[in-house]
């Protein structure tokens, strides 16, 4: 089918032909077959770069073009989001019938706003959070949705993310009852279910531009699925790069997925010392000039310094807690071809889209803080299969398990090559993902009786799946705790949520969360601390999960504990009466204790050292603290807790950029973080005023400023005098 027969404004034929696009793959035929493009619902289920994306567009440009529409688009992480964002960029030299041209948008955080400047554009894109909270906050844009495009739907399934999304649906079918939904994923093996609960047809496929050849590696040797095999030449002792460089000779590119953030670093530098003899000269220079921008990109920390490093010789990593600047320069240079081998934690199979020759999927377990080490399911790893291959460049891709030993390699290859991804199955019944939901069905007025509640978690993906008598047992004891903790008046059979429920949905943090806050604003500590608050924000589900106290860590937690006991907002329990609990809140005092490392300017190496925890984990307390100081803060202001606004204020910026506080001042200029904050202090340079009046020779004496930075740091600052600029050359 060529895209020039297609039902579709003249403008977007020409725009795509010049891009080189003028026939549609199979996949994509099926779904304009399917009505795709005359506002039929689908689930489209096909393999990475199998044109689902292009199915999206042309449906959005439709119903923007011929029906004056607006269209949501549903990513699961931010990192999807904004690469979404950056390809739709390209149709904003299409003109609308009104005149005015198509507009993208973009909101993926701040969950207390209704974002109403969104309203004016044509393609709406978020997160599935986000768009929760657009919805708790009743943006009146949402009712003028035409298309609701949910990238990555077999996220259905996932335990802690899948209920936004099953609940974000729901929700939009209900406002809009008109809105169509296309859902797209790689791998849905129950895609009709799905569609049958969506009022959809469902597309499912197999077909990929670049065919697909999956093995198992063991003992040098590759078997496949098809039962031919190849030999790998063992030069590391480290089979994942063994096969990478294996790859690397007949010009593809590898990436490693390994299990944790840690690995995924020191298998980049064992890549990097293998391939830096590989490199021509031309490719030693290009890389060297990407290795200098990651240096002078963001904060210098021994983690990027660690990775210009292995990219100067060819290879990389990409994890959660490399800076987003960072990421974003890996995954540029690994698109162009610069890295040849990248090792990767498994958030980048669910993220952006990095192809590459081979897969190398180097433990088939999977680490999770708190949780420990369980194996993948088969749908993760067919998740991984989907990045090998890159269309245009490569004749076939490569996915490959390493196994141990010969039982293990007969095992991944009959529970995993040649296993079905498993169902979707909804995850809304467990109480505390279902908690938040049914407040915020409540508060935002969606709801205003038993009946009508009822009456809409009886249109979700669970209910349709189990039914709905299960899940009405659940919203009965949920119901029950909303009213005792005071968020829910119930008269008769209405309900509507008090201040205090409205406030906790618009908040988007779990009602426990809430209780745990509220009660530690009126039962203080005898000595309120910085400390006090840490461990208070700690003890919320919200800042699950904690990490985990190791070996010798259990004694010296107790012994602060007892040290710091006037310091507490709830009793510590017993060790040897309560066992559970005790760890329970040892747990919550090692993540506070992270915390006020990184408050008190421990490095980013410092911490991870001492306190054991991943890169990544540190990322996300710190990130997830910062908006439950907020929610405090706003409670504390709800309930008339004035006098702790302040500190709590000056608390919620020091978290955010981990500094004591008087460098929080020098940090508020663009350029300046932590670390080049503590550099200006110790300089001298104490205050805003102080580097006004000091010249820019003196700021640029101070280590990592150079000239341009020196320059925007001077223009925020003021006293920027034209001299100095003929002095740098500009």
């Amino acid at each position: 089918m060529k895209i020039r027969d297609l039902p579709i404004d003249k403008q977007v034929i020409d725009l795509l032909a010049k891009e080189g696009l003028d026939e549609l793959y199979p996949p994509q035929q099926h779904a304009i077959e399917a009505g795709v493009l005359s506002g039929k619902n689908l689930v489209l289920a096909s393999p990475t770069a199998s044109g689902k994306t292009l199915v999206a567009e042309l449906c959005i440009l439709q119903h923007i073009l011929e029906h004056r529409g607006k269209t949501i688009y549903l990513a699961p992480l931010r990192a999807l989001a904004s690469e979404k964002f950056k390809e739709f960029q390209r149709y904003s030299a299409i003109k609308k019938p009104n005149g005015d041209y198509v507009r993208a948008g973009i909101s993926t955080g701040d969950y207390d706003s209704s974002d109403p400047w969104l309203g004016r554009y044509d393609i709406i894109l978020c997160t599935n959070e986000k768009a929760d909270s657009l919805l708790r906050h009743k943006a009146p844009w949402m009712s003028e949705l035409t298309l609701v495009v949910a990238d990555e739907v077999h996220l259905l399934t996932e335990q802690n993310r899948g209920p936004t999304l099953e609940v974000v649906l729901t929700r939009l079918t209900e406002i809009n009852p008109n809105i169509q939904v296309l859902a797209l994923s790689a791998t849905v093996r129950n895609a009709e279910e799905v569609g049958s609960w969506l009022k959809a047809g469902s597309v499912t496929t197999d077909w990929r531009p670049v065919p697909l050849k999956e093995g198992i590696y063991h003992d040098n040797q590759v078997q496949f699925r098809d039962g031919a095999s190849r030999e790998i030449v063992s030069g590391t002792k480290t089979p994942s790069l063994d096969i990478a460089l294996d790859v690397l000779s007949t010009g593809g590119q590898a990436l490693i997925f390994t299990e944790t953030r840690r690995s995924a670093v020191e298998m980049g530098r064992k890549a990097s010392v293998a391939v830096k003899s590989r490199l021509s000269k031309p490719e030693e220079r290009a890389l060297s000039t990407i290795a200098e921008r990651i240096l002078s990109a963001g904060e210098k920390t021994r983690l990027s310094e660690a990775l210009a490093m292995q990219v100067a010789a060819g290879t990389g990593f990409h994890h959660a807690g490399l800076a987003g600047i960072h990421r974003g320069i890996v995954e540029d240079a690994f698109r162009e071809g610069r890295i040849k081998v990248l090792a990767a934690t498994p958030t980048l199979a669910a993220g952006v889209n990095l192809p590459a020759r081979a897969v190398v999927i180097s433990s088939y377990e999977r680490y999770e803080a708190g949780y420990g080490r369980y194996p993948i399911s088969v749908l993760e790893y067919k998740q991984f299969c989907g990045r090998a291959g890159r269309p245009k460049y490569d004749n076939f891709g490569e996915a490959l398990l390493i196994a141990r030993n010969p039982d293990e390699s007969e095992w991944l290859m009959e529970n995993y090559v040649l296993a079905q991804p498993e169902k979707l199955w909804s995850k809304l019944a467990a109480e505390r993902v279902l908690r938040p939901h049914v407040l915020s069905t409540i508060a935002a007025g969606y709801a205003h009786s038993e009946d009508g509640l009822y009456g809409f978690f009886a249109r979700t993906f669970y209910a349709h799946q189990y039914g709905p008598r299960l899940i009405k047992t659940k919203i009965g004891d949920i119901l029950r705790f909303l009213f005792k903790e005071e968020m829910v008046l119930m008269e008769g059979k209405d309900l509507s949520a008090t201040k205090f429920g409205k406030r906790v949905s618009e908040l988007y943090i779990d009602p426990m969360s809430a209780v745990i806050l509220r009660a530690g604003l009126y039962n203080r500590a005898k000595k309120m601390t910085d400390l006090s608050i840490l461990h208070l924000i700690s003890k919320t589900p919200d800042l699950a999960p904690r990490p985990r106290p190791r070996g010798g860590e259990v004694d010296k937690l107790g012994l602060l504990a007892e040290q710091r006991s006037d310091e507490f907002t709830y009793p510590i329990p017993t060790q040897f009466e309560d066992p559970v609990a005790y760890e329970e809140f040892l747990g919550e005092l090692k993540a506070a204790q992270v915390l006020s490392d990184w408050i008190d300017e421990r490095t980013e190496d410092q911490i991870l050292e001492t306190r054991k925890v991943e890169p990544g984990d540190l990322l996300r307390l710190v990130q997830g603290s910062e908006w439950l100081i907020l929610a405090t803060q706003e409670l504390g202001r709800l309930f008339g807790h004035k006098d702790l606004l302040a500190p709590l204020e000056m608390l919620k910026v020091r978290l955010a950029k981990g500094v004591r506080p008087e460098l929080v001042k020098l940090t508020t200029l663009e350029g300046v973080g932590r670390v080049r904050a503590r550099m200006l202090y110790d300089a001298g340079l104490k205050s805003i005023d102080d580097i006004k009046e000091r010249s820019l020779e003196q700021l640029m004496s101070i280590r990592t400023i150079g000239p341009s930075l020196a320059k925007r740091i001077k223009e925020q600052a003021g006293g920027l005098r034209v001299g100095a600029l003929a002095f740098l050359g500009l």
